[in-house]
């Protein structure tokens, strides 16, 4: 009889976090041996306790360690294949002790960084994103360097960021009278729910179609404009929205006179829905993209009309 082969053992950083948590259960319920790096302090953190416990129950191992402690990296690294790194944005440049220590481990078949957004090789906004995008290239150039295999995530915005209040900055919820359009509103942008984003990574871990590229997600029904977004949630509360148009100089000057971190909603807005920095492009296997949804048509995930549902 043929032998099954064992499947790979997964680590992830950030388990703690949202998208580390939804990591975590499909690794588990795909039948990986699932490992999750948590600091010292959050294993004293009353708060963290439901999560802890949550983890643990649902068979992940809990091994305690820090991106800024190389020992517990490399006893981490050292018992796993797969390593994934769901840590927040403005922490990305904290991986690059773990890429050496996966650097000199020979074991590791698969490195994930975080990422989960728009491409970073992509995005032309470095005058205005306070180094948001480069510090993830740099990271990128470090993987490539240390000769890591590695498959890079890009799947547009989570639908919790902009989607509630349909890309209104400033707004917890949809508008009911009148909307803002940034430019002429025709320009799309990629929505995935989280929980489809970390559904989709680990169907990448041991698929060697995915080794070495970039993972695009653009889920039908989920490549949106402005004013697609509105006409759907005009369709569901049964009226029309009045309509104000800013333009594209008119939102970079907010922008220059808003501060940080305030202006980061706008520069988002500005990337996506003007710029296009989701979808200015093809996916083009013979530059390193291959399609999730292609790739994995299986995978059931939220569409933004049923994201609006949930807004009613």
């Amino acid at each position: 009889m043929e032998k099954t082969k064992e499947k790979s053992r997964v680590l992830v950083i950030g388990a703690t976090g949202r998208l580390g948590h939804y990591l975590t259960r499909f690794s588990i319920q795909s039948g990986h041996p699932t490992f999750a790096l948590i600091r010292n302090s959050t294993f004293s953190d009353p708060s963290k306790s439901v999560t802890l416990e949550s983890l643990s129950s649902s068979g992940v191992t809990l091994l305690k360690g820090s991106l800024d402690d190389e020992a517990s990296l490399e006893e981490a690294v050292s018992k796993v294949d797969i390593v994934i790194s769901a840590i927040p944005s403005k922490h990305v440049l904290d991986q690059k002790l773990l890429i050496n220590v996966i650097k000199r481990t020979p074991s590791i078949t698969r490195f994930i960084p975080a990422e989960y957004g728009a491409d970073p090789d992509k995005t032309q906004v470095s005058d205005l994103d306070h180094g948001f995008y480069s510090k993830k290239s740099e990271i990128r150039r470090l993987i490539e360097s240390s000769n890591i295999p590695y498959t890079y995530i890009c799947c547009g915005l989570f639908m919790r960021i902009l989607l509630p209040s349909l890309v209104q900055p400033g707004l917890q919820s949809p508008p009911m009278d009148k909307v803002t359009v940034f430019g002429d509103g025709n320009v799309k942008a990629v929505f995935v729910n989280e929980v489809d984003a970390a559904a989709f990574t680990i169907k990448t871990i041991d698929d060697p179609r995915t080794l070495n590229k970039t993972l695009y997600l653009r889920p039908c029904g989920n490549v949106c404009s402005m004013n697609d977004l509105v006409e759907m949630w005009e369709g569901k509360i049964e009226k029309k929205l009045v309509k104000a148009f800013v333009t594209e100089s008119q939102l970079l000057e907010k922008i220059k006179e808003t501060p940080y971190p305030d202006d980061m909603e706008m520069v988002f807005i500005y990337s996506f829905f003007i710029k296009g920095h989701h979808t200015y492009f093809e996916i083009d296997e013979s530059c390193g993209g291959v399609n999730g949804t292609e790739l994995y048509p299986d995978v059931k995930y939220m569409t933004v009309s049923e994201f609006l549902d949930t807004l009613l």
